[in-house]
């Protein structure tokens, strides 16, 4: 009988080695993983530059008339009407973030006790998970807010769908929690990051004269989202395990939202030209400080039942698909209620509308510690989705309002930074809490002391913006066209 090789590396005393195979097979895939990142990062800036290119020659060239196609009228061949085109931006913005941000935002609530279960991770370590997305879209906030400001808003809308697809993909294949929160990061920089911010500019810009209805529109497509997603993530985890549903996600976004960010375009320089002699009442270096800590706290307070909700209600024996049902009902009242404080936005002024709204949010999270039955969860998430809804638009039209027009993209990206870190700090707050006590009471209740932070401080915005001097100070010319918003 042949004895076996003593100094081969696969064989140890007539036995194979399976660890060296183990080792070898994890190092073949980190690798694998590395060039799949290289290489998406290379295609996806090549086509960042190749966009940039052809905008560029776009706006040298004159512009022809188009001969219409064979079989077209006129009026089919006619370009679209930029009422149209501005309604499309309202939609396919909404339809973007309802399924980037309600991924990024609470979207793995769905995946706490799969992932602990599946994985044996704990809570905090899970929760952690959407802390990296979120601190990531905080960074992502400030940087992609310049970016968009270059390439426009349709290269960059592009790039975050392709990251954010690309990264939930490569979740799911994910062996180790640190690559998780890596990808995490990545999708919610590079991702939802280079969504928010520049999207919800580009919406106000198309609406100069109504842009709290628009705006109150769009954040209700996130709404759709941050309900929707954890509901059918739910359903697919159940037919599919936690990574099946991951990589579902992924496939999801690609194909619904790549041909919407391709329909994405930037508002025309006359629909916002009346706002470049609008002087906000607060100076920027004032407001943007205040703004950025009021979002910080009224986002650490949103983010205890955006996160933990599910959670919360499973640790009653509900099962998953009735808890996910209740954040789906919480959720859908909030898309009315986001339309609605947009509307009150351009009635009352949008500090009163943010003012009103938190101090709604910050007695309702409080209030979900009381309940203990699936029906009082359905009741009082209706109420409480309707009530808080207007904390993002409020927030947004009062950050709009408060920035100068030349440096709104940047100004509002420090301030929305703020808020992702704060929902950051907030989700993560009470999984530790949760962690410490068994119990989600000590983590709600600090949620909702930081929801009285933010009040005090919008309160503090709202005397300096209702002075004398406070409004807008417009010049006569732009006061012809518009009339100035109201803080009070």
């Amino acid at each position: 009988m042949q004895q076996p090789d003593q100094a081969h590396p696969i064989r140890r005393d007539g036995v194979i080695d399976y660890d060296f195979y183990r080792a070898r097979a994890t190092a073949l895939r980190r690798e694998a993983r590395r060039a799949a990142l290289v290489g998406l990062w290379s295609l996806i800036s090549a086509t960042a530059s190749r966009l940039r290119q052809i905008g560029e020659s776009a706006s040298r060239r004159a512009p022809s008339p188009r001969r219409p196609l064979p079989g077209t009228t006129a009026a089919m061949a006619r370009p679209m009407s930029q009422n149209a085109r501005r309604w499309l931006v309202v939609g396919s913005a909404a339809i973007m973030l309802a399924l980037v941000m309600g991924t990024l935002v609470n979207g793995l609530t769905a995946f706490f006790i799969p992932m602990e279960t599946a994985e044996g991770w704990g809570r905090a370590s899970v929760a952690a998970i959407n802390s990296f997305g979120l601190l990531g879209l905080a960074l992502g906030s400030v940087v992609m807010g310049f970016v968009a400001d270059r390439i426009g808003i349709r290269a960059t809308c592009l790039i975050a769908v392709t990251v954010m697809s690309a990264c939930l993909l490569l979740t799911a294949q994910a062996q180790a929690l640190w690559q998780i929160y890596l990808l995490f990061f990545i999708a919610g920089a590079l991702g939802g990051g280079a969504l928010f911010a520049p999207l919800f500019a580009t919406v106000g810009n198309w609406f100069p004269g109504m842009a709290g209805l628009a705006i109150g529109i769009a954040a209700a497509g996130q709404a759709v989202g941050q309900g929707g997603v954890p509901f059918l993530s739910a359903i697919l985890i159940e037919h599919l395990g936690w990574r099946g549903a991951m990589t579902a996600l992924g496939l999801a976004i690609l194909a619904v939202l790549l041909p919407l960010a391709a329909l994405m375009r930037d508002a025309p320089r006359s629909a916002a030209a009346t706002e470049t002699t609008q002087v906000p009442a607060i100076a920027a270096s004032v407001a943007v400080p205040l703004l950025s800590a009021a979002v910080f706290f009224c986002c650490a307070c949103m983010a205890l039942p955006l996160m933990h909700l599910m959670p919360l209600i499973q640790g009653f024996c509900i099962p998953a698909r009735d808890a996910g049902g209740v954040m789906f009902a919480m959720l859908l009242a909030a898309i009315l209620g986001r339309i609605a404080y947009g509307k009150l936005c351009d009635v009352i002024g949008p500090m009163l509308s943010w003012a009103l709204a938190s101090f709604l949010q910050t007695l309702g999270v409080l209030a979900f510690t009381q309940f203990t039955s699936l029906q009082g969860f359905r009741i009082f998430g209706v109420l409480y989705g309707f009530a808080y809804a207007g904390v993002m638009t409020s927030l947004l039209v009062s950050a709009r309002a408060l920035t100068p027009a030349n440096r709104r993209g940047a100004s509002m990206g420090v301030i929305l930074s703020f808020a992702w870190l704060g929902h950051a700090f907030g989700g993560y707050q009470g999984a530790v809490a949760y962690d410490l006590t068994g119990d989600y009471a000590g983590g709600f209740m600090i949620g909702s002391a930081a929801g009285a932070l933010n009040l005090i401080l919008v309160a503090i915005l709202l005397l300096l913006a209702s002075r004398p001097t406070g409004g807008f100070r417009i010049s006569s010319a732009a006061a012809k066209a518009e009339a100035a918003p109201r803080f009070s």
